[in-house]
């Protein structure tokens, strides 16, 4: 089963942007979506995979759950986080936040995770790649559904689909090759890690993208449907929580697939969570996961340097 079926049988195309962006990780005065200024990002390398084609609203950025999204970005950009060189690995990863594809949860899912990384010697780039188009106005989008789209019908169609996305997904495994040497990275273990629709686009890359070549993939409460394994796909970490909202009942397809195909492939399946738990402090055991991660890359070479 590819992807395309996985949209099917998630139904992440159809979700309300409500279930899409939940996390709950906090208190719920903190649920109300406020208006932030852009933050300054003088590290962000811009991806020059263009602007996002028929975009008509400019990027805003808001504060929920005491965490910075963005939402509208037009244009990708790539932003290093780089390890100690005492510390340095030669591992990296290209980090990708969730959201929906119409937002990006930038502290929780992208910096906050692209920090822990470069203190574990991991060299550790913040994707923001282009999404999906939403009402330019913050008090508009609050309330805001889109509009049901029926689900790609085959494996193609479904690639297409995020196709803005994957290109910048490309452009960022590009730029790190290039500057490999620059950035104290080994070409052969650059991985990709994404959140909810980030590793949607994970995996979506490992089957879409061939010239990515990740020596890795961490799926963080992503679809778990099925899909075809190539027989030296890459090792896969996942973490998910039984209480996920936008995946009780799907099955675990993408871990027998791993499983089935003969590769490397690590499950953990937390009582509780719920969905967005990334980097946000949490009585749940879901907030082990880095750790668990961070032993999992250990225990496949990939920072076995990092002090």
């Amino acid at each position: 089963m590819l992807f395309a079926k996985a949209l099917r049988r998630t139904g992440m195309a159809l979700l309300p942007l409500a279930l899409a962006l939940s996390a709950a990780p906090v208190a719920a005065q903190d649920d109300a979506m406020t208006a932030i200024a852009i933050p300054d990002q003088p590290a962000a390398i811009p991806l020059g995979t263009g602007t996002l084609p028929g975009a008509a609203a400019a990027e805003s950025w808001h504060m929920q759950y005491g965490s910075r999204f963005a939402r509208n970005v037009v244009q990708a950009t790539l932003t290093p986080f780089l390890p100690d060189p005492a510390k340095a690995t030669g591992a990296a990863v290209i980090v990708a936040p969730g959201g929906g594809f119409r937002t990006l949860s930038m502290d929780n899912e992208g910096w906050d995770v692209a920090r822990a990384l470069a203190d574990r010697g991991v060299a550790a780039f913040v994707l923001k790649y282009r999404l999906n188009q939403t009402p330019e106005a913050l008090e508009v989008f609050a309330n805001w559904r889109p509009e049901p789209r029926p689900a790609p019908a085959t494996p193609a169609e479904a690639l297409a689909a995020l196709q803005p996305q994957l290109e910048d997904s490309r452009a960022a495994f590009a730029l790190v090759r290039s500057r490999a040497a620059e950035w104290g990275v080994d070409p052969d273990k650059i991985g990709m890690i994404g959140f909810s629709a980030g590793a949607r686009l994970t995996m979506a890359t490992q089957e879409g993208v061939a010239e990515a070549r990740p020596a890795f993939l961490g799926n963080i409460y992503g679809p778990m449907n099925a899909q075809a394994v190539a027989a030296d796909a890459p090792p896969l970490f996942i973490a998910l929580a039984v209480d996920d909202p936008l995946f009780p009942n799907t099955g675990f397809g993408l871990v027998e697939s791993w499983r089935d195909a003969g590769r490397p492939v690590e499950f953990h399946y937390y009582e509780q969570g719920g969905h967005g738990f990334g980097m946000y402090p949490k009585t749940t055991t879901s907030t082990g996961w880095f750790e668990a991660f961070a032993a999992w890359l250990r225990m496949h070479g990939f920072i076995a340097n990092a002090g």
